[in-house]
């Protein structure tokens, strides 16, 4: 009784222990070599090895000195020791990323010479940002932090640029708020002049009116009405005329003082008001808050982070395995074609 070539082929291969018994040799071979040249090549002649740093950090809730403690009344979030919320954790991300920051850290730590990156090259740039971008990480951790993981050949350098970082974070959007706060500062400093000189001229009117005799008109006019019945009921016409003369000149710029000192006390009221924002607005122009929390500052890492050899030599060895397996499969697949013609053919 003649067998069909394909029918045993195919439940032979069917089969994984067989198959794996019948190729065992190859496939050791294979991995073997894999695991070996996977070690080999992974060695620090072809891979350079990578220090990794981090800095863990919480964002502030509040960007204003002022409105955190000269503020009577502070609204919700504008506590100088709360911590900050999804908000201000996105901000950070922002600036971390900016360039303004990144430039700073290429100065200071003159990274195009550490990566090895032409100076004269044609896009030096492009290739600086990129290698920046690779090593230098920023992410959001479940909690709400901000990390900054720098990865270097040199594990103290390393360091050195995530706690630098993470100072620049502070200056920098310090930097951008007092910008807004000394343009406000302006405004609120003219206006203050302009209403002080306001006041001046007031304070100027009712000391003319003063010389005048015109000092307190509700009190005055009371006393002179009073003594001018008294001069009237002793027929005094020397007392009365000086007198009437007095009420003339009450009379004539009584409203006006009334008026002025109306005045004066509502731009007191506004000058005091505008006096506590000038203060306000000093402090926000003038003084630095930090802008985060450090929970974790970098430090010198003892050991590399990169590469990571055992899970090299895996991810190499099994898929060496598993491409072998589908190169063997291949084979097994072409020889079961070839053996099913030949059977066709010898039957005809």
């Amino acid at each position: 009784m003649t067998h069909d070539p394909k029918r045993r082929e195919d439940f032979d291969s069917s089969n994984i222990v067989i198959f794996f018994y019948k190729w065992r040799k190859p496939l050791f071979i294979v991995m073997f070599v894999a695991l070996v040249g996977s070690w080999f090549f992974s060695l620090p002649w072809f891979i350079t090895p990578k220090f990794k740093s981090t800095v863990i950090m919480f964002p502030a809730s509040t960007n204003s000195v002022s409105k955190a403690l000269l503020t009577e009344h502070s609204q919700k979030g504008e506590d100088l020791m709360s911590f900050g919320e999804d908000e201000q954790a996105e901000q950070l991300m922002q600036i971390l990323n900016s360039n303004k920051i990144r430039d700073k850290v290429i100065r200071k730590f003159n990274l195009m010479e550490h990566y090895g990156i032409d100076s004269t090259a044609k896009y030096k740039y492009s290739r600086l940002f990129d290698e920046y971008e690779r090593n230098i990480i920023f992410r959001r951790t479940p909690f709400m932090a901000v990390q900054i993981i720098v990865y270097d050949t040199d594990p103290q350098l390393a360091a050195d640029i995530a706690n630098t970082i993470a100072a620049l974070l502070d200056s920098t959007k310090n930097e951008m708020q007092h910008i807004r706060a000394i343009q406000g500062l302006y405004i609120v400093e003219e206006e203050y002049k302009d209403l002080q000189g306001e006041v001046y001229v007031i304070v100027d009117s009712l000391v003319i009116l003063g010389k005048l005799g015109v000092n307190d008109v509700e009190y005055q006019s009371q006393v002179l009405n009073q003594q001018m019945a008294i001069a009237i009921m002793e027929a005094n016409a020397e007392a009365m005329k000086a007198l009437q003369k007095r009420l003339d000149v009450l009379g004539k710029y009584g409203g006006i003082y009334m008026s002025l000192k109306n005045l004066l006390e509502f731009k007191t009221e506004q000058l005091t008001l505008l006096q506590s924002r000038l203060m306000e607005a000093k402090v926000d122009a003038q003084e630095n808050i930090p802008q985060k929390f450090i929970v974790s500052d970098a430090y010198k890492a003892e050991k590399k982070s990169y590469p990571i050899r055992w899970l090299i030599m895996l991810v190499s060895t099994l898929s060496a395995l598993f491409l072998t397996i589908i190169v063997i499969m291949m084979i097994e697949k072409i020889s079961v074609v070839n053996a099913q013609k030949k059977f066709q053919l010898g039957q005809s």
